[in-house]
């Protein structure tokens, strides 16, 4: 499964929440309640498929035709937000996978960057090994030019701030993300804080 850090997903949810309304006021507080308790966010997993998972919801916003909301607990499904959020609140240490349906949910990258593979979804038996290996391919290429793209947002603006700290810390994070896919061209950020001589620009 894919490793998504805490960090990304709460700037996803925020960035989700943001820009979608969601068909039930109860799923913003639930959305809300994960984000400020990083114990419970690393127990968060974005998936398709959420109900063939052992704990697993599911969130509509207003702009599709999905379900307002669902949650799963072992055999048992119920449409009762209350029900999920107290559940959540005393099984903190269970994972808890989240399926959003919106509009071209696809097309969105701050989407793609936090999705992980369903481990428990049944293998669709028409996608060939090929489509499947291609589908990878495109979303792994498209995770790591959003996370990329970020990066170097949070890397400029640590350069005009002039904050060193920020600027080792963010391209350690870029560098890692570069050996997963790695484009040589992106090599080059050790060498912006410091000049040929190795003195702070």
């Amino acid at each position: 499964m894919t490793h998504v850090s805490v960090n990304e997903k709460k700037e996803f949810i925020r960035w989700f929440l943001s820009h979608y309304q969601l068909k039930r006021r109860e799923c913003v507080w639930i959305l809300n309640y994960l984000m400020s308790h990083d114990q419970l966010m690393q127990k968060v997993h974005f998936v398709e498929n959420a109900q063939y998972c052992p704990r697993g919801i599911i969130m509509s916003t207003h702009c599709v035709d999905d379900v307002p909301f669902r949650f799963y607990k072992g055999n048992v499904m119920t449409t009762d937000a209350e029900k999920s959020f107290h559940d959540i609140r005393l099984n903190r240490d269970e994972d808890i996978y989240i399926q959003l349906n919106f509009r071209a949910s696809f097309h969105s990258p701050q989407y793609v960057a936090v999705l992980e593979e369903n481990p428990y979804a049944p293998k669709q038996a028409q996608v060939s090994e090929n489509d499947q290996r291609l589908a990878e391919q495109f979303l792994e290429r498209s995770i790591y030019e959003f996370r990329r793209g970020r990066l170097m947002k949070l890397i400029d603006e640590a350069l005009d701030r002039h904050d060193e700290e920020a600027f080792r810390r963010l391209t350690d994070e870029l560098n890692q993300i570069v050996k997963t896919l790695p484009p040589a061209r992106f090599f080059f950020c050790r060498k912006i804080w410091y000049g040929d001589e190795g003195k702070k620009l």
